[in-house]
């Protein structure tokens, strides 16, 4: 059996559990660079019978699939995974599993930006290297109104540190209730209130047909221009160009991003030019304890396989 560990970019995988609980006969593979191509990345994945996908970070549409024929199981890091055509997997003979999620090291991530822009510990942190002492002036959490776009597992983790600096918290999503939100310490108003009146800005919906796109230039053109926008959920919801934009205009003061249309982020992206804003290479769920748990899942869920009983097993789902 020949397993394959996708996008392994830190070169952990192979340590973090012991794999040579798969047996004497697997021969464990991992791969530390992303392969978009999808030439290369079937030719990498030749000869594979499973490969392990971590999170999102490379598809496997019905004709890649198709010309991976030795591939039999598929096992991503989650119990989700938009870029794997689950029901062409299945018509093909192919199984795909997850793995159970831990913490919320997304919220914390989220927390870690919204600290860093306000209070501009980056850039204090680069003054001090290059021997300058206190060259900015912080923004207070206490007293400022925090707008969470997506108020689920996530946000209202967010929400809830928000009422522990005496932040006021603003929620809205498409199917958000009043007391959905007042349970998570958060009062729900419309988007377009919520973009007006927040000071900081942050996004935690799940990518899909309706929260594509979903603030564009039109809803950045209604935030403050002393207000900041951060994302750790995916980066199609927000409008990378118009957000561009805006910062480069200072039509908001900044912006705090872990997620990317494209990842790894292209090297001529926009993004790279500006000076207001923080990037974080998709690091939200990236923590070893969330790691081992994948690795350590995506074992027993190929023991599980190969003993005919497939656990986690993934249901289809529109594209």
């Amino acid at each position: 059996m020949r397993v394959a560990l996708l996008d392994d970019y830190q070169d952990v995988a192979l340590r973090l559990v012991d794999w040579s609980a798969l047996g004497p006969e697997s021969e464990v593979v991992a791969l530390h660079e992303h392969i978009a191509d999808k030439d290369a990345l079937v030719s990498a994945l030749a000869g594979f019978d499973v490969v392990m996908a971590m999170r999102e970070r490379t598809a496997f549409p019905r004709d890649v699939l198709e010309r991976l024929p030795d591939l039999r199981l598929i096992v991503t890091a989650g119990m989700g995974n938009r870029v794997i055509d689950v029901d062409a997997a299945r018509e093909l003979g192919k199984t795909v599993c997850g793995t159970r999620v831990h913490g919320r090291g997304t919220a914390e991530l989220t927390w870690g930006l919204i600290i860093s822009l306000l209070r501009n510990i980056p850039r204090e942190h680069a003054a001090v290297l290059d021997g300058k002492w206190q060259v900015s002036l912080g923004v207070p959490l206490e007293g400022s109104v925090l707008g969470v776009i997506g108020l689920g597992n996530l946000g209202s983790a967010v929400a809830r540190v928000a009422n522990a600096f005496d932040m006021e918290v603003l929620a809205w999503s498409e199917n958000l209730t009043a007391d959905r939100a007042t349970a998570a310490g958060a009062t729900l108003v419309s988007k377009d209130e919520l973009l007006r009146r927040a000071d900081v800005v942050t996004v935690h919906q799940v990518l899909s047909r309706r929260t594509r796109g979903l603030l564009g230039a039109a809803e950045l053109a209604l935030m403050k221009p002393t207000a900041y926008l951060v994302n750790t959920s995916r980066g199609p919801i927000v409008d990378e160009l118009a957000l561009a934009e805006a910062l480069r205009e200072g039509r908001i003061a900044g912006a705090g991003l872990d997620v990317f249309d494209v990842e790894p982020l292209p090297a001529d992206h926009p993004f790279r030019q500006l000076d207001n804003i923080l990037l974080t290479p998709h690091i939200g769920y990236v923590t070893r304890d969330t790691y081992s748990l994948w690795y350590g899942d995506a074992i027993e869920d190929i023991w599980a396989f190969y003993a005919g009983t497939p656990v986690r097993e993934l249901g289809g789902r529109p594209a």
